[in-house]
């Protein structure tokens, strides 16, 4: 499924400091071959990608506590197959694909729906705070656009933190009542959110 970045490692051309001896410069002699960094270890890996992940999971989810879980899943998902040899450009990439894909998991479950595609720049928050994000709003529009029991539900549950037990019990229904509400209430949203998403 993952696979390990210690392959074809690139190597890049850069200028050199001195120009050539004779007074003439040809591309050949005006370039060196420098060799691409690496970690020295895995808390170099970490404490350099920590908060580039984190913003991203940040931007793409709207809430900390759930930015936070996929950001520590990105590093366990990572730590098996990625090789700390390999260079920093490469580890950055690999993080980058291994964010999107648990991003698409964290999509495919809350909403039913996968999440394919991750842009390459996202803005870094402004003086080391969290983002602003419009999630929130986004949120209470489309709880505002589905039925009671379906808005119940998913506020119990998402908003309250109540486990499907305690849902069920407010909500007055049995457990099975409460998964069957709740998967069809998410469906619902997804439906809404892709209806927004087209106009």
């Amino acid at each position: 499924m993952a696979r390990s970045l210690g392959w074809a490692r690139e190597r890049r051309l850069a200028p050199a400091t001195t120009a050539n001896e004779g007074g003439g410069s040809s591309d050949a002699s005006r370039l060196r071959l420098v060799s691409d960094k690496a970690y020295a270890d895995w808390e170099a890996v970490y404490r350099d990608n920590v908060d580039r992940i984190y913003r991203l999971m940040f931007v793409k989810v709207g809430n900390r506590a759930d930015a936070e879980d996929l950001t520590a899943e990105v590093f366990l998902a990572a730590l098996g197959p990625l090789r700390v040899s390999a260079s920093v450009g490469e580890v950055r990439a690999y993080l980058l694909a291994t964010a999107r894909t648990v991003l698409a998991g964290y999509w495919r479950r809350t909403l039913g729906r996968p999440v394919t595609w991750i842009e390459q720049d996202y803005p870094a928050p402004a003086d080391g705070a969290a983002t602003a994000s419009d999630a929130p709003a986004r949120a209470e529009a489309v709880l505002a656009a589905l039925p009671e029991q379906y808005r119940r539900i998913l506020r119990l549950r998402f908003l309250d933190s109540c486990s499907l037990k305690e849902a069920a019990a407010e909500l007055g229904v049995s457990v099975a009542n409460a998964k069957v509400l709740q998967h069809r209430a998410l469906r619902r949203a997804a439906q809404l959110c892709e209806e927004e998403q087209g106009r």
